[in-house]
């Protein structure tokens, strides 16, 4: 299964699933995911960036992440990864803002 997504002219693509792309082995390619999770409690959204989108949905339902403690339990409902951890970061930023918050609501989730 491959994932695509198109950011101001460029094609980021992205094999599934998350955790046999990351890591900092010698010659492997580090994958920064950006990533949408849904709490079951109250339906709200976060938006974050890993490198294992796995460890990270663990880190969050366990209560180990301050910010999103109280809404636990999450699900993960989208992500995206990039090669690039600037572009990774200006994206997270991005969905975080007004219009990114707007197109993720209603075209990513």
């Amino acid at each position: 299964m491959q994932a695509q997504l198109k950011l101001i002219g460029e094609e980021v693509s992205c094999e599934a699933p998350p955790r046999l792309r990351t890591g900092s082995v010698a010659g492997q390619i580090i994958m920064y995911y950006v990533y949408i999770l849904q709490s079951v409690k109250d339906q709200s959204y976060y938006t974050g960036l890993t490198t294992d989108v796995e460890a990270r949905l663990k880190k969050h339902n366990s209560g180990e992440v301050a910010y999103t403690s109280t809404k636990r339990p999450f699900k993960l409902v989208w992500y995206c990864c990039f090669e690039n951890k600037e572009k990774a970061l200006q994206f997270e930023k991005y969905l975080k803002s007004g219009s990114g918050f707007a197109l993720a609501r209603k075209r990513l989730v």
